[in-house]
């Protein structure tokens, strides 16, 4: 799993997180949204948007609005086309105003001729100095242009601009420097489900704008932490759900409640209302003795993700979970991860309860890993059928440059990779010799990732995109990804739930599952950090598929 910096910068940033969240509030409130004026296109195709967070600003590129002045939030853009203007190819635009109005501009800090410089802007006033950060761009500066009613033809020079909104002559603007920090630290940019120029393929149509288990619930006793990963299926109409329990110990630092875990079980009717029923296995949270990875150590000092399968041929449920060895001083202090796996001792689709007995390790750090699986690997693992053939997504993090850096000099990457295997039980081989990790889904983090298929065949991968927290800049949402195949994934899709349901989290963690509901429905449930509690809960959002998009999708992916 996911293992923060080491734990006095953890507790340092988090802090700093809470901060700079309480801050936006406290802006958000204080500053008022300006009221905007409506203005009407003349002569030109070009769409309008409304600057909102993840606004899809530039007509043929990935870049989306990843922090916003409140001052903007609401008014509407001009989605202007990227490379026509970075190319210097600018268009003069022609608006009608109803009134006199002033025109709002975003000016990249970049001194290059790709981008339109300020000194050129004419009666311009600078009015929000890093006012808007726009995923893998230059930091920006707002100007204000004024101009009276009537039809107005806008030429504002040479150079990649963004048009932000209109709003009334009469709105007064006070001058500030919001500091939101530069877009390029947001790079590579990311597609955002419903702000590009491609068709979602899901709709977010709601679901709790609440955690659906949080702390202090029934069940909850004893888990200090909170929860991190695991999967949920459905049986007839029960879900289960086997979360990794971040028990920790009273007393010790709460960084640590990620050591000592316990995999439950839990069921419940409609997603929504929990019971604990057990635990399936629990952790020692032993630490271990030396910084390698070595026999004396206590290699099951931390238990995580465990993956319920049905196998029909067994006719029994098969578990696969991650154990690892726990260093108390070197980070990531999760290392040398071992895949486990255990069957169900009652057979039937209707024992996944269990009790479960182990059957061994099916993945483990040898001489066929690579340097890219890093201390923390292997990290997690899902297995998946294709044809007669069976596949496995398994993950490394904190990777070594080269083995010269082991055991203890790890940098940043949470990678995945494919195994294959000819059945459930194994033997599970390292696909390509586990060369290079998987980086069309993204180049830097994918975590913990679970397949199913699409009514059409298209598979899909639904992971954890990575924090934007603890000096990370990643999505900070659950992504998905396709595969016509099974073998070939692409490019990541982002959903941000936040926009159809209430933002009760601070950092997007884990999905469990993406579960059919019928009418195109699914289910999905997720882990999450409120940065303001030491424990972490589960939500829950519906997402609906759009048949059109996922057969259009397929096609595109099989040419």
């Amino acid at each position: 799993m996911f293992s923060k910096n080491i734990k006095y910068n953890f507790k340092l940033k988090a802090t700093f997180l809470v901060l700079f969240s309480i801050c936006v509030q406290f802006s958000a409130t204080a500053q008022n949204t300006w009221k905007p004026a409506s203005f009407e296109i003349v002569k030109s195709d070009y769409k309008t948007f409304k600057t909102t967070q993840y606004a899809h600003v530039f007509s043929g590129s990935k870049h989306n609005i990843i922090r916003l002045a409140p001052e903007l939030q609401g008014l509407t853009g001009i989605e202007l086309p990227l490379e026509k203007y970075k190319n210097g190819n600018n268009a003069s635009l022609q608006l009608k105003f109803k009134e006199a109005v002033t025109v709002l501009i975003g000016v990249f800090q970049e001194k290059n001729g790709e981008y339109l410089q300020a000194e050129k802007l004419q009666n311009a006033k600078l009015i929000l100095e890093n006012g808007v950060t726009i995923t893998g761009l230059p930091p920006i500066n707002i100007y204000a242009v004024s101009y009276s009613k009537g039809t107005q033809t806008l030429n504002f020079g040479k150079g990649l601009f963004a048009f932000l909104g209109v709003v009334k002559a009469s709105e007064k603007l006070e001058p500030r420097n919001a500091q939101f920090p530069d877009g390029k630290l947001w790079n590579p940019t990311f597609i955002v489900e419903g702000f590009s120029d491609e068709k979602p393929l899901f709709e977010i149509i709601g679901g709790e704008n609440k955690a659906i288990i949080d702390e202090g619930m029934s069940g909850t006793e004893g888990i200090q932490g909170g929860f991190e990963g695991g999967r949920v299926v459905k049986v007839g109409d029960t879900y289960h759900m086997f979360p990794t329990e971040r028990a920790g110990e009273k007393g010790v630092d709460y960084y640590y409640d990620r050591v000592k875990t316990k995999i439950g079980h839990w069921t419940s009717k409609d997603a929504i209302h929990w019971k604990r029923e057990s635990t399936i296995y629990q952790a020692s949270g032993v630490y271990a003795v030396t910084e390698d990875d070595n026999p004396m150590n206590d290699r099951r000092a931390a238990i995580w993700s465990y993956m319920p399968v049905f196998n029909e041929k067994a006719n029994k449920w098969y578990g696969y979970y991650l154990a690892y060895t726990v260093s108390k001083e070197i980070e990531p202090n999760h290392s040398f991860g071992r895949i486990w796996r255990c069957e169900s001792t009652v057979e039937g689709i209707n024992g996944i309860g269990g009790p479960y007995k182990d059957m061994g390790i099916i993945m483990e750090p040898g001489l066929d890993s690579q340097p890219w699986e890093g201390r923390q690997g292997v990290a997690s693992f899902f297995p998946y059928q294709v044809g007669d053939k069976f596949f496995g997504f398994y993950s490394g993090a904190y990777p070594f440059n080269s083995w010269a850096d082991y055991p203890k000099k790890s940098g940043k990457g949470w990678f995945v990779a494919l195994a294959e295997s000819k059945s459930l039980e194994g033997p599970w081989l390292r696909m390509n010799k586990g060369l290079e990790p998987i980086k069309s889904i993204h180049p830097l983090f994918v975590e913990n990732p679970i397949v199913s298929q699409l009514p059409n065949g298209l598979y899909i991968a639904i992971f954890d995109g990575g924090p934007d927290g603890w000096g990370h800049h990643l999505p900070n949402m659950i992504g998905y990804s396709l595969s016509a195949d099974g073998v070939n994934w692409h490019e990541a899709h982002y959903l941000p739930i936040e926009t159809k349901v209430d933002k009760w989290w601070d950092i997007m963690r884990t999905p469990l599952c993406l579960i059919p509901e019928g009418n195109d429905v699914y289910t999905i449930v997720y882990n999450a950090i409120d940065l303001k509690k030491r424990f972490h809960p589960t939500g829950m959002v519906k997402v609906k598929l759009n048949k059109n998009v996922m057969d259009l999708r397929l096609k595109e992916l099989k040419k």
